[in-house]
C-alpha cells in the first residue's frame, strides 16, 4: 500500500483566499519590476535602469521606483514566511514539520538554479530557499526575539543597500546583471550562474520581511486582519511611497543628479522603506480579502488561482520576457521604453492569469507546483 507521510499539502477547499489574492495581484508588480531589467542599448541611470528622455517613459520610470522597484520581492517574502507557518501549523511533530520545510527549501534552491541559468538570473527562488533554511532555525523563537531580529537586520541592509546599488550614472556598460545586454546566448548562459550567486546580496531586505511574515502567520493576521493590519495597509504602502520617491525622481530625469553619498543614502532609504512597502501591500490586500468574504466574482477567483498557481506563472513571466525582449531573441528590450515594457509586463501577467483561471476550471494544479509538491511531499 502507498501511503504518505504525515505532513500532507494543502487541499483547495483548505486554501485562505488572502495569500491567495495577493499572490495573484503581486505577480503584476513582479513582472514590471523584471521586464524593466531587460531593456539595454542605452546609458544606465539610477540602480541600473536606463535612462529615459521621453515624458511617458520617465513619468513610468519614476512610478516603477517610486512604487515597485524592492517593493514586490519584499511582500512575496512576507507572505513566504507566513506560508511556512501555515505548512508547521499542520506538523505531526517538530522533527516532521522542519523536515518538510527543509526539503521544500532546498528544492526551491535547486528550481532557483534551474531558472536563473536558463531564464532569469535574478531569480529570487534560491533567495527563499536559503531563507526557508534559516527560518526553520528560528519557528521555535519567541515572538519578542523574532521581531529584535528582524529590525536589528536592517541595518546590514540599510549599509549593503547603500554600496551595491550605488553605481556609477550614464554609464554605457552594466555594472551587474551583464547577461541582459549579452548579444551571444552561450555568453549569457555563462554570466548567468555568476549573477545569480551574487543575487542575495542585493536582496538582504527580504530577510526581515519573512521574519515579520512568520510573526503575522502565527496570528493568521491575513486570514484575521486587526486594528494593527488596518495601520499598516495605511502606512506600509505611504512609507514605501515617501522612501522611494527620491530617487524615483533622480531616475526618471525629474531632479538634478545628486552626489554620491547623497545617493547612497537615497538607496539605503529606498530599500529600508521598500520593506514598510511590501508588508503594507499585504495588509491591504488583506482587509480587501475580509471586504470580500465569500463573494468571490470571476475577477477574484481568477486572480486567487493565480497566486495558487504563483510559481508557475512566476516562471512563465520569465519564458515570455526572454523571448521578447533578449538581445538574441526579437531584441524588443533593445528598442522599447520603460513605458511599452510596463505594458507588456502587465500584459503578460494578465495571460497568466487567465491560463491559471483555465487552469483552475479543469482542475489542474500549476505544473511546477505539482513537481515542488511531489518533491517536498514524497510517497513511501
Amino acid at each position: 500500500m502507498v501511503a504518505t507521510l504525515g505532513l500532507r499539502p494543502v487541499g483547495e477547499s483548505e486554501r485562505r483566499l488572502a495569500p491567495d489574492l495577493a499572490r495573484g495581484v503581486m505577480l503584476a508588480l513582479i513582472a514590471v519590476a523584471n521586464s524593466a531589467v531587460y531593456l539595454y542599448g542605452r546609458p544606465y541611470g539610477i540602480r541600473q535602469h536606463i535612462i529615459e528622455h521621453d515624458l511617458p517613459d520617465r513619468v513610468t520610470a519614476t512610478l516603477n521606483m517610486t512604487l515597485v522597484d524592492a517593493r514586490a520581492y519584499p511582500m512575496f517574502a512576507a507572505l513566504f514566511g507566513y506560508g511556512m507557518v501555515q505548512i508547521w501549523n499542520r506538523r505531526r511533530n517538530d522533527d516532521e514539520g522542519r523536515r518538510v520545510l527543509r526539503r521544500r527549501s532546498r528544492w526551491l534552491i535547486a528550481f532557483g538554479a534551474v531558472h536563473a541559468v536558463l531564464l532569469f538570473s535574478g531569480d529570487v527562488l534560491g533567495v527563499y530557499g536559503l531563507l526557508g533554511l534559516a527560518i526553520c532555525r528560528l519557528l521555535r523563537v519567541r515572538d519578542r526575539t523574532l521581531l529584535i531580529i528582524a529590525s536589528v537586520w536592517l541595518v546590514p541592509v540599510a549599509l549593503l543597500s547603500a554600496v551595491v546599488y550605488s553605481t556609477p550614472y550614464g554609464t554605457a556598460e552594466r555594472t551587474y546583471f551583464w547577461s541582459f545586454a549579452a548579444e551571444n546566448p552561450l555568453t549569457a548562459l555563462a554570466l548567468r550562474p555568476i549573477e545569480w550567486v551574487t543575487t542575495p546580496i542585493g536582496m538582504t531586505g527580504v530577510f526581515t520581511a519573512a521574519l515579520v511574515g512568520v510573526w503575522a502567520g502565527r496570528r493568521e493576521l491575513l486570514s484575521v486582519p486587526d486594528r494593527l493590519v488596518r495601520r499598516a495597509a495605511v502606512w506600509g504602502p505611504l512609507t514605501g511611497a515617501l522612501g522611494g520617491l527620491p530617487l524615483g525622481l533622480l531616475g526618471g530625469g525629474f531632479l538634478d543628479r545628486a552626489e554620491p553619498g547623497v545617493v547612497m543614502g537615497l538607496n539605503a532609504l529606498h530599500i529600508v522603506s521598500g520593506i514598510a512597502g511590501g508588508l503594507g501591500y499585504a495588509a491591504l490586500i488583506a482587509l480587501v480579502a475580509q471586504w470580500i468574504g465569500t463573494r468571490h466574482g470571476p475577477l477574484t477567483t481568477a486572480l486567487s488561482a493565480c497566486g495558487q498557481r504563483s510559481l508557475t506563472c512566476y516562471l512563465l513571466q520569465s519564458v515570455v520576457f526572454v523571448a521578447l525582449l533578449s538581445p538574441y531573441t526579437l531584441g524588443l528590450g533593445g528598442r522599447l521604453g520603460s513605458a511599452a515594457t510596463a505594458l507588456l509586463a502587465i500584459g503578460t501577467w494578465a495571460a497568466t492569469v487567465v491560463a491559471a483561471e483555465f487552469m483552475r476550471r479543469a482542475g489542474v494544479r500549476g505544473p511546477a507546483e505539482s513537481l515542488l509538491r511531489r518533491l517536498t511531499y514524497p510517497r513511501r
